[in-house]
Protein backbone atom coordinates (compact mmCIF):
# COMPACT_ATOMS: atom_id res chain seq x y z
CA UNK A 1 0.00 0.00 0.00
CA UNK A 2 1.15 3.23 -0.45
CA UNK A 3 2.13 5.76 1.90
CA UNK A 4 -0.88 7.71 0.20
CA UNK A 5 -3.42 5.29 0.93
CA UNK A 6 -2.84 4.66 5.09
CA UNK A 7 -4.06 8.08 6.68
CA UNK A 8 -7.76 7.01 4.51
CA UNK A 9 -7.49 3.49 6.24
CA UNK A 10 -6.19 4.83 9.75
CA UNK A 11 -9.25 6.76 9.17
CA UNK A 12 -11.87 4.31 8.15
CA UNK A 13 -10.37 1.80 11.37
CA UNK A 14 -10.73 4.38 13.44
CA UNK A 15 -14.24 5.06 12.74
CA UNK A 16 -15.36 1.89 12.87
CA UNK A 17 -14.11 0.87 15.86
CA UNK A 18 -14.89 3.70 17.22
CA UNK A 19 -19.07 3.05 16.04
CA UNK A 20 -18.53 -0.78 17.30
CA UNK A 21 -17.11 0.57 20.79
CA UNK A 22 -19.85 3.09 21.45
CA UNK A 23 -23.08 0.54 19.92
CA UNK A 24 -21.88 -2.23 22.54
CA UNK A 25 -21.87 0.37 25.30
CA UNK A 26 -25.00 1.53 23.97
CA UNK A 27 -26.11 -2.09 23.97
CA UNK A 28 -26.27 -2.57 27.80
CA UNK A 29 -29.17 0.16 27.76
CA UNK A 30 -31.15 -2.12 24.87
CA UNK A 31 -33.76 -4.83 27.12
CA UNK A 32 -36.87 -4.56 25.65
CA UNK A 33 -38.53 -3.84 22.20
CA UNK A 34 -39.62 -0.54 23.08
CA UNK A 35 -35.44 0.25 23.50
CA UNK A 36 -35.57 -0.99 19.91
CA UNK A 37 -38.04 0.90 17.66
CA UNK A 38 -38.07 3.61 19.88
CA UNK A 39 -35.66 4.13 22.79
CA UNK A 40 -38.54 3.72 25.18
CA UNK A 41 -39.19 7.17 24.27
CA UNK A 42 -37.01 8.86 26.95
CA UNK A 43 -34.12 10.43 24.31
CA UNK A 44 -33.55 14.32 25.75
CA UNK A 45 -33.86 17.03 23.39
CA UNK A 46 -30.04 17.92 22.81
CA UNK A 47 -28.99 14.07 22.77
CA UNK A 48 -32.04 13.76 20.24
CA UNK A 49 -30.76 16.67 18.30
CA UNK A 50 -27.53 15.01 17.64
CA UNK A 51 -28.68 11.99 16.74
CA UNK A 52 -31.03 13.65 14.18
CA UNK A 53 -28.03 15.53 12.42
CA UNK A 54 -26.16 12.85 12.81
CA UNK A 55 -28.15 10.45 10.65
CA UNK A 56 -29.73 13.58 8.59
CA UNK A 57 -26.11 14.75 7.40
CA UNK A 58 -25.65 12.16 4.53
CA UNK A 59 -23.68 11.07 1.71
CA UNK A 60 -25.01 13.60 -0.18
CA UNK A 61 -24.56 16.54 2.50
CA UNK A 62 -20.55 15.60 3.18
CA UNK A 63 -19.92 14.74 -0.34
CA UNK A 64 -22.67 15.63 -2.72
CA UNK A 65 -23.27 19.52 -1.61
CA UNK A 66 -19.47 20.71 -2.35
CA UNK A 67 -20.02 18.95 -5.60
CA UNK A 68 -22.81 20.50 -7.07
CA UNK A 69 -21.33 23.83 -5.96
CA UNK A 70 -18.12 23.23 -7.75
CA UNK A 71 -20.00 22.37 -10.78
CA UNK A 72 -23.47 24.20 -10.88
CA UNK A 73 -22.87 27.66 -8.78
CA UNK A 74 -24.51 29.07 -6.69
CA UNK A 75 -28.04 27.23 -7.85
CA UNK A 76 -27.31 24.46 -5.69
CA UNK A 77 -27.25 26.36 -2.95
CA UNK A 78 -30.88 25.43 -2.69
CA UNK A 79 -30.36 21.91 -1.59
CA UNK A 80 -28.50 23.17 1.78
CA UNK A 81 -31.04 25.69 2.17
CA UNK A 82 -33.95 23.33 1.65
CA UNK A 83 -32.31 20.60 3.58
CA UNK A 84 -32.60 22.99 7.14
CA UNK A 85 -35.90 25.03 6.18
CA UNK A 86 -37.66 21.54 5.99
CA UNK A 87 -37.22 21.15 9.56
CA UNK A 88 -38.97 24.67 10.09
CA UNK A 89 -42.16 23.57 8.22
CA UNK A 90 -41.32 20.13 10.57
CA UNK A 91 -41.69 21.82 13.66
CA UNK A 92 -44.42 24.57 12.71
CA UNK A 93 -47.09 21.34 11.50
CA UNK A 94 -45.75 18.10 12.42
CA UNK A 95 -43.36 17.59 15.34
CA UNK A 96 -45.75 18.16 18.81
CA UNK A 97 -49.02 16.03 17.24
CA UNK A 98 -47.24 13.40 15.77
CA UNK A 99 -45.13 12.56 18.99
CA UNK A 100 -48.48 12.77 20.98
CA UNK A 101 -50.16 10.02 18.43
CA UNK A 102 -48.24 7.23 20.43
CA UNK A 103 -47.11 5.37 17.43
CA UNK A 104 -44.46 3.73 16.69
CA UNK A 105 -43.70 4.37 12.89
CA UNK A 106 -45.77 5.98 9.78
CA UNK A 107 -47.94 2.79 9.69
CA UNK A 108 -49.59 3.07 13.06
CA UNK A 109 -50.32 6.52 12.59
CA UNK A 110 -52.05 6.37 9.74
CA UNK A 111 -53.62 3.43 11.20
CA UNK A 112 -54.42 5.18 14.51
CA UNK A 113 -55.47 8.05 12.94
CA UNK A 114 -57.65 6.51 9.82
CA UNK A 115 -58.53 2.56 11.30
CA UNK A 116 -57.62 1.30 8.00
CA UNK A 117 -55.55 -1.39 7.18
CA UNK A 118 -55.37 -1.20 3.79
CA UNK A 119 -53.65 2.71 4.27
CA UNK A 120 -51.48 1.27 6.58
CA UNK A 121 -50.14 -1.63 4.42
CA UNK A 122 -49.98 1.27 1.43
CA UNK A 123 -47.58 3.17 4.19
CA UNK A 124 -45.50 0.39 4.90
CA UNK A 125 -45.07 -0.22 1.29
CA UNK A 126 -43.72 3.51 0.74
CA UNK A 127 -41.87 3.25 4.01
CA UNK A 128 -39.82 0.85 2.71
CA UNK A 129 -39.62 2.03 -0.97
CA UNK A 130 -38.50 5.35 0.64
CA UNK A 131 -35.56 3.83 2.74
CA UNK A 132 -34.09 1.77 0.15
CA UNK A 133 -34.80 4.72 -2.17
CA UNK A 134 -32.50 6.45 0.35
CA UNK A 135 -30.08 3.85 1.12
CA UNK A 136 -28.58 3.21 -2.16
CA UNK A 137 -26.68 6.74 -2.65
CA UNK A 138 -25.54 6.24 1.22
CA UNK A 139 -23.95 2.75 -0.01
CA UNK A 140 -22.99 4.06 -3.43
CA UNK A 141 -21.24 7.30 -1.07
CA UNK A 142 -18.88 4.60 0.44
CA UNK A 143 -17.82 2.96 -2.06
CA UNK A 144 -16.85 6.25 -3.88
CA UNK A 145 -15.25 6.87 -0.65
CA UNK A 146 -13.20 3.78 -0.01
CA UNK A 147 -11.99 3.83 -3.85
CA UNK A 148 -11.04 7.60 -3.21
CA UNK A 149 -9.22 7.27 0.25
CA UNK A 150 -7.11 3.60 -0.34
CA UNK A 151 -7.98 2.65 -3.66
CA UNK A 152 -10.32 -0.54 -2.65
CA UNK A 153 -12.93 -1.57 -5.34
CA UNK A 154 -15.94 -0.05 -5.09
CA UNK A 155 -18.00 -2.89 -3.82
CA UNK A 156 -15.74 -3.42 -0.89
CA UNK A 157 -17.08 0.31 0.67
CA UNK A 158 -20.38 -0.84 0.05
CA UNK A 159 -19.87 -4.11 2.10
CA UNK A 160 -18.22 -3.10 4.72
CA UNK A 161 -20.70 -0.27 5.26
CA UNK A 162 -24.22 -2.40 5.32
CA UNK A 163 -21.60 -5.21 7.56
CA UNK A 164 -21.03 -2.51 10.51
CA UNK A 165 -24.69 -1.57 9.78
CA UNK A 166 -26.34 -4.48 10.29
CA UNK A 167 -24.22 -5.59 13.31
CA UNK A 168 -24.95 -1.96 15.48
CA UNK A 169 -28.36 -2.10 14.52
CA UNK A 170 -29.22 -5.71 14.84
CA UNK A 171 -27.34 -5.38 18.68
CA UNK A 172 -29.02 -2.35 20.25
CA UNK A 173 -31.61 -1.13 17.81
CA UNK A 174 -32.48 3.07 18.24
CA UNK A 175 -31.16 3.01 22.02
CA UNK A 176 -27.76 1.54 20.85
CA UNK A 177 -27.70 3.58 17.30
CA UNK A 178 -28.92 7.12 19.15
CA UNK A 179 -25.12 6.80 21.22
CA UNK A 180 -23.99 6.75 17.87
CA UNK A 181 -25.41 9.02 15.45
CA UNK A 182 -24.99 11.69 18.21
CA UNK A 183 -21.25 10.93 17.84
CA UNK A 184 -21.10 10.85 14.54
CA UNK A 185 -22.53 14.43 14.40
CA UNK A 186 -20.00 15.79 15.84
CA UNK A 187 -17.16 13.94 13.93
CA UNK A 188 -18.76 14.84 10.61
CA UNK A 189 -18.65 19.07 11.73
CA UNK A 190 -15.07 18.29 13.25
CA UNK A 191 -13.93 17.14 9.97
CA UNK A 192 -15.30 19.56 7.45
CA UNK A 193 -14.53 22.39 10.04
CA UNK A 194 -11.25 21.96 10.63
CA UNK A 195 -9.51 21.10 7.37
CA UNK A 196 -11.61 24.13 5.77
CA UNK A 197 -10.23 26.40 8.31
CA UNK A 198 -6.63 25.27 7.52
CA UNK A 199 -7.38 24.90 3.76
CA UNK A 200 -8.57 28.68 3.99
CA UNK A 201 -5.40 29.63 5.78
CA UNK A 202 -3.58 28.20 2.86
CA UNK A 203 -5.32 29.71 0.03
CA UNK A 204 -4.47 32.85 2.10
CA UNK A 205 -1.18 32.53 2.14
CA UNK A 206 -1.14 31.72 -1.69
CA UNK A 207 -2.02 35.07 -2.35
CA UNK A 208 -6.20 34.44 -2.79
CA UNK A 209 -6.02 33.27 -6.04
CA UNK A 210 -9.90 33.51 -7.92
CA UNK A 211 -10.56 30.44 -10.24
CA UNK A 212 -11.46 30.91 -13.89
CA UNK A 213 -15.05 29.76 -13.01
CA UNK A 214 -15.57 32.10 -10.00
CA UNK A 215 -18.37 34.10 -12.37
CA UNK A 216 -20.78 31.39 -12.16
CA UNK A 217 -21.17 31.76 -7.88
CA UNK A 218 -23.59 34.84 -9.34
CA UNK A 219 -25.77 33.27 -12.22
CA UNK A 220 -29.24 33.67 -11.54
CA UNK A 221 -31.51 30.83 -9.94
CA UNK A 222 -32.84 30.66 -13.88
CA UNK A 223 -29.86 30.42 -16.07
CA UNK A 224 -32.03 28.62 -18.93
CA UNK A 225 -35.44 30.13 -19.22
CA UNK A 226 -38.39 28.30 -17.34
CA UNK A 227 -37.02 25.12 -17.46
CA UNK A 228 -34.41 26.20 -15.07
CA UNK A 229 -37.41 27.72 -13.40
CA UNK A 230 -39.47 25.24 -12.90
CA UNK A 231 -36.63 23.15 -11.66
CA UNK A 232 -35.70 25.89 -9.07
CA UNK A 233 -38.82 25.92 -7.54
CA UNK A 234 -39.99 21.84 -7.63
CA UNK A 235 -36.60 21.29 -6.06
CA UNK A 236 -37.16 23.73 -3.40
CA UNK A 237 -41.08 22.20 -3.06
CA UNK A 238 -39.41 18.87 -3.22
CA UNK A 239 -36.86 19.68 -0.29
CA UNK A 240 -38.97 21.98 2.30
CA UNK A 241 -42.02 19.26 2.24
CA UNK A 242 -40.34 15.96 2.16
CA UNK A 243 -38.01 15.86 5.02
CA UNK A 244 -41.41 15.42 7.10
CA UNK A 245 -42.31 12.09 5.40
CA UNK A 246 -38.81 10.45 5.23
CA UNK A 247 -38.93 7.74 7.74
CA UNK A 248 -35.58 7.77 9.47
CA UNK A 249 -36.47 11.50 10.35
CA UNK A 250 -39.82 10.92 11.75
CA UNK A 251 -38.92 8.29 13.81
CA UNK A 252 -36.66 10.42 15.79
CA UNK A 253 -39.84 12.58 17.04
CA UNK A 254 -41.31 8.86 18.34
CA UNK A 255 -38.29 8.81 21.08
CA UNK A 256 -38.92 12.20 22.91
CA UNK A 257 -40.37 12.11 25.87
CA UNK A 258 -43.58 14.21 25.01
CA UNK A 259 -44.02 17.10 22.69
CA UNK A 260 -42.56 20.49 24.09
CA UNK A 261 -39.76 18.00 23.67
CA UNK A 262 -40.46 17.34 20.40
CA UNK A 263 -40.21 20.99 19.40
CA UNK A 264 -36.98 21.70 21.15
CA UNK A 265 -34.86 18.69 19.86
CA UNK A 266 -36.40 20.69 16.19
CA UNK A 267 -35.11 23.38 16.93
CA UNK A 268 -31.70 22.66 18.02
CA UNK A 269 -31.55 20.40 14.78
CA UNK A 270 -32.20 23.48 12.89
CA UNK A 271 -29.24 25.46 14.84
CA UNK A 272 -26.90 21.93 14.15
CA UNK A 273 -27.81 21.65 10.56
CA UNK A 274 -27.32 25.57 9.84
CA UNK A 275 -23.66 24.73 11.87
CA UNK A 276 -22.77 22.20 9.21
CA UNK A 277 -24.40 23.77 5.86
CA UNK A 278 -21.79 26.72 6.14
CA UNK A 279 -18.84 24.51 5.04
CA UNK A 280 -19.25 22.55 2.11
CA UNK A 281 -20.01 26.08 -0.26
CA UNK A 282 -16.10 26.71 1.27
CA UNK A 283 -14.86 23.75 -0.26
CA UNK A 284 -16.58 24.48 -3.66
CA UNK A 285 -15.24 27.49 -3.36
CA UNK A 286 -11.51 26.64 -2.66
CA UNK A 287 -12.42 23.89 -6.11
CA UNK A 288 -12.91 26.61 -8.56
CA UNK A 289 -9.31 27.64 -7.64
CA UNK A 290 -7.66 23.67 -7.24
CA UNK A 291 -9.90 21.44 -8.68
CA UNK A 292 -9.95 21.67 -11.75
CA UNK A 293 -8.73 18.54 -12.33
CA UNK A 294 -11.97 17.28 -10.93
CA UNK A 295 -14.53 18.96 -12.63
CA UNK A 296 -12.60 17.74 -16.49
CA UNK A 297 -12.54 14.50 -15.13
CA UNK A 298 -16.37 14.22 -14.06
CA UNK A 299 -15.38 13.11 -10.14
CA UNK A 300 -16.99 16.51 -8.27
CA UNK A 301 -18.47 13.95 -5.56
CA UNK A 302 -15.05 13.78 -4.60
CA UNK A 303 -14.00 16.99 -3.93
CA UNK A 304 -13.99 17.19 -0.38
CA UNK A 305 -11.84 13.85 -0.08
CA UNK A 306 -9.30 15.02 -2.70
CA UNK A 307 -9.09 18.98 -2.36
CA UNK A 308 -6.41 18.84 0.86
CA UNK A 309 -4.08 17.04 -1.26
CA UNK A 310 -4.16 19.14 -4.03
CA UNK A 311 -3.75 22.13 -2.00
CA UNK A 312 -1.26 20.67 1.16
CA UNK A 313 1.81 18.23 0.07
CA UNK A 314 3.42 15.89 2.45
CA UNK A 315 2.12 15.13 6.38
CA UNK A 316 -0.37 17.98 6.75
CA UNK A 317 -2.40 17.04 3.20
CA UNK A 318 -2.40 13.52 4.23
CA UNK A 319 -3.77 14.00 8.04
CA UNK A 320 -6.33 16.51 6.81
CA UNK A 321 -7.12 14.11 4.15
CA UNK A 322 -7.68 11.05 6.60
CA UNK A 323 -9.80 13.85 8.60
CA UNK A 324 -12.17 14.55 6.00
CA UNK A 325 -12.46 10.53 4.96
CA UNK A 326 -13.70 9.69 8.70
CA UNK A 327 -16.22 12.23 8.60
CA UNK A 328 -17.64 10.63 5.22
CA UNK A 329 -17.42 7.15 6.24
CA UNK A 330 -19.23 8.16 9.67
CA UNK A 331 -22.02 10.11 7.40
CA UNK A 332 -22.41 6.78 5.20
CA UNK A 333 -22.87 4.60 8.82
CA UNK A 334 -24.56 7.18 10.51
CA UNK A 335 -27.72 7.96 7.83
CA UNK A 336 -27.51 4.39 6.80
CA UNK A 337 -28.99 3.05 10.29
CA UNK A 338 -31.23 5.72 11.09
CA UNK A 339 -32.87 4.65 7.57
CA UNK A 340 -32.28 0.52 8.22
CA UNK A 341 -34.06 1.16 11.94
CA UNK A 342 -37.01 2.83 10.34
CA UNK A 343 -37.63 0.71 7.46
CA UNK A 344 -36.91 -2.68 9.73
CA UNK A 345 -39.42 -1.55 12.36
CA UNK A 346 -41.90 -1.35 9.50
CA UNK A 347 -41.09 -4.78 7.89
CA UNK A 348 -40.78 -5.93 11.61
CA UNK A 349 -44.57 -5.09 12.49
CA UNK A 350 -46.09 -6.18 8.89
CA UNK A 351 -44.13 -8.78 8.04
CA UNK A 352 -41.39 -10.60 10.12
CA UNK A 353 -43.00 -10.84 12.91
CA UNK A 354 -45.59 -13.21 11.56
CA UNK A 355 -42.56 -15.56 10.71
CA UNK A 356 -40.38 -15.78 14.57
CA UNK A 357 -42.72 -16.70 17.41
CA UNK A 358 -41.55 -14.00 19.57
CA UNK A 359 -44.89 -11.94 17.98
CA UNK A 360 -43.10 -8.38 17.44
CA UNK A 361 -40.37 -8.77 19.35
CA UNK A 362 -36.28 -8.52 19.06
CA UNK A 363 -35.89 -11.46 17.04
CA UNK A 364 -38.07 -10.07 14.63
CA UNK A 365 -36.90 -7.08 14.24
CA UNK A 366 -33.07 -8.38 14.01
CA UNK A 367 -34.58 -10.40 10.59
CA UNK A 368 -35.91 -7.46 9.67
CA UNK A 369 -33.00 -5.44 9.78
CA UNK A 370 -31.09 -8.18 7.48
CA UNK A 371 -33.69 -7.39 4.95
CA UNK A 372 -34.04 -3.56 5.15
CA UNK A 373 -29.81 -3.62 4.27
CA UNK A 374 -29.45 -6.55 1.93
CA UNK A 375 -31.82 -5.37 -0.49
CA UNK A 376 -30.63 -1.81 -0.94
CA UNK A 377 -27.25 -3.26 -0.87
CA UNK A 378 -27.68 -5.48 -3.76
CA UNK A 379 -29.22 -2.51 -5.97
CA UNK A 380 -25.98 -0.36 -5.19
CA UNK A 381 -23.80 -2.71 -6.49
CA UNK A 382 -26.25 -2.92 -9.62
CA UNK A 383 -26.52 0.62 -10.25
CA UNK A 384 -23.78 2.89 -10.92
CA UNK A 385 -22.79 6.39 -11.63
CA UNK A 386 -26.38 7.82 -9.80
CA UNK A 387 -25.16 11.43 -8.78
CA UNK A 388 -26.01 10.96 -4.83
CA UNK A 389 -27.38 14.52 -4.26
CA UNK A 390 -29.91 13.44 -7.28
CA UNK A 391 -30.80 10.17 -5.66
CA UNK A 392 -31.21 11.47 -2.25
CA UNK A 393 -33.43 14.87 -4.05
CA UNK A 394 -35.70 12.28 -5.59
CA UNK A 395 -36.53 10.48 -2.13
CA UNK A 396 -37.19 13.87 -1.16
CA UNK A 397 -39.52 14.33 -4.06
CA UNK A 398 -41.35 11.08 -3.52
CA UNK A 399 -41.67 11.83 0.76
CA UNK A 400 -43.15 15.10 -0.03
CA UNK A 401 -46.04 13.87 -2.21
CA UNK A 402 -46.97 10.75 0.03
CA UNK A 403 -46.27 11.06 3.47
CA UNK A 404 -46.70 15.44 3.29
CA UNK A 405 -50.25 15.08 2.71
CA UNK A 406 -50.95 12.51 4.85
CA UNK A 407 -49.43 13.87 7.70
CA UNK A 408 -50.66 17.36 7.35
CA UNK A 409 -54.14 16.58 6.52
CA UNK A 410 -54.34 14.16 9.48
CA UNK A 411 -52.85 15.87 11.91
CA UNK A 412 -54.94 19.00 10.64
CA UNK A 413 -57.93 18.39 8.82
CA UNK A 414 -60.62 16.11 10.49
CA UNK A 415 -62.47 15.15 7.28
CA UNK A 416 -60.02 13.04 6.05
CA UNK A 417 -60.92 9.71 4.85
CA UNK A 418 -58.87 6.20 4.74
CA UNK A 419 -60.04 6.50 0.36
CA UNK A 420 -58.89 9.86 0.04
CA UNK A 421 -55.54 8.88 1.71
CA UNK A 422 -55.43 5.83 0.05
CA UNK A 423 -55.96 7.28 -3.46
CA UNK A 424 -53.12 10.42 -2.43
CA UNK A 425 -50.88 8.36 -1.80
CA UNK A 426 -51.27 6.32 -5.15
CA UNK A 427 -51.31 9.52 -6.81
CA UNK A 428 -48.22 11.58 -5.51
CA UNK A 429 -46.33 7.71 -5.05
CA UNK A 430 -46.95 6.20 -8.45
CA UNK A 431 -46.06 10.08 -9.78
CA UNK A 432 -43.06 10.56 -8.17
CA UNK A 433 -41.88 7.25 -7.47
CA UNK A 434 -42.03 6.55 -11.34
CA UNK A 435 -40.41 9.58 -12.21
CA UNK A 436 -37.29 8.79 -9.57
CA UNK A 437 -37.43 4.86 -11.13
CA UNK A 438 -37.03 6.31 -14.81
CA UNK A 439 -34.41 9.10 -13.52
CA UNK A 440 -32.15 6.17 -12.18
CA UNK A 441 -32.90 3.94 -14.95
CA UNK A 442 -30.85 6.54 -16.99
CA UNK A 443 -34.14 7.54 -18.81
CA UNK A 444 -33.12 11.40 -19.07
CA UNK A 445 -35.12 13.05 -22.19
CA UNK A 446 -33.96 17.09 -23.13
CA UNK A 447 -36.32 20.04 -22.15
CA UNK A 448 -39.40 20.27 -19.87
CA UNK A 449 -39.27 16.37 -20.35
CA UNK A 450 -35.89 15.68 -18.29
CA UNK A 451 -37.19 18.45 -16.15
CA UNK A 452 -40.66 17.30 -15.12
CA UNK A 453 -38.86 13.59 -14.44
CA UNK A 454 -35.78 14.92 -12.48
CA UNK A 455 -37.69 16.97 -10.36
CA UNK A 456 -41.61 15.97 -9.81
CA UNK A 457 -42.56 17.46 -6.41
CA UNK A 458 -43.78 20.82 -8.31
CA UNK A 459 -46.57 18.40 -10.06
CA UNK A 460 -46.52 15.69 -7.70
CA UNK A 461 -47.00 17.52 -4.55
CA UNK A 462 -50.22 19.02 -5.83
CA UNK A 463 -51.57 16.34 -7.53
CA UNK A 464 -51.42 14.52 -4.32
CA UNK A 465 -52.83 16.76 -2.03
CA UNK A 466 -56.13 17.27 -5.03
CA UNK A 467 -56.98 13.67 -5.17
CA UNK A 468 -56.50 13.60 -1.23
CA UNK A 469 -59.19 16.30 -0.64
CA UNK A 470 -61.19 15.41 -3.59
CA UNK A 471 -61.83 11.89 -2.66
CA UNK A 472 -62.06 12.45 1.13
CA UNK A 473 -65.00 14.99 0.53
CA UNK A 474 -66.43 12.54 -2.19
CA UNK A 475 -66.43 9.56 0.45
CA UNK A 476 -67.61 12.02 3.37
CA UNK A 477 -69.63 8.92 4.89
CA UNK A 478 -66.08 6.93 5.75
CA UNK A 479 -64.96 9.60 8.16
CA UNK A 480 -63.41 7.74 11.00
CA UNK A 481 -65.72 8.43 13.83
CA UNK A 482 -62.97 9.05 16.38
CA UNK A 483 -61.46 11.56 14.34
CA UNK A 484 -62.21 13.87 16.35
CA UNK A 485 -61.08 12.84 19.24
CA UNK A 486 -58.13 11.86 18.07
CA UNK A 487 -57.33 15.53 16.75
CA UNK A 488 -57.79 16.47 20.10
CA UNK A 489 -55.29 14.21 21.02
CA UNK A 490 -52.82 15.64 18.79
CA UNK A 491 -53.35 19.34 19.74
CA UNK A 492 -53.37 18.52 23.64
CA UNK A 493 -50.13 19.27 25.74
CA UNK A 494 -49.52 16.79 27.72
CA UNK A 495 -49.37 18.41 30.37
CA UNK A 496 -53.35 19.43 30.48
CA UNK A 497 -54.28 15.51 29.41
CA UNK A 498 -52.62 13.96 32.19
Amino acid sequence: MERADVPGLVAVVLVTVATLAIGTWGLRFSRTTSDFFVASRTVRPGLNASAIGGEYLSAASFLGIAGLLLVGGADMLWYPVGWTAGYLVLLVLVAAPLRRSGAYTLPDFAEARLGSRTVRAACSLLVVGIGWLYLIPQFEGAGITLRSAIGAPEWVGVLVVAAIVLANVTSGGMRSVTFVQAFQYWLKLTALLVPAAVLVAVWWGDGRPGGAGGGDWSYPVAGDGGVGLYTTYSLIVGLFLGTMGLPHVVVRFYTNPDGRAARRTTVAVLALLGLFYLWPPVYAALGRVYGDRLVAEGRSDVLVLELPRAMLDGVGGDVLTGLVTAGAFAAFLSTSSGLAIAVAGVLTQDVTSRLVSEQRGVAAFRLAAMVAVVIPVLAALLVRNVGVAQSVGLAFAVAASTFCPLLVLGIWWRRLTDAGALAGLAAGGLGAGGAAIATLAGYAPGGWAGALLGQPAAWSVPLAVLVMVTVSLATADREPAHARRFLVRLHTPESLSR
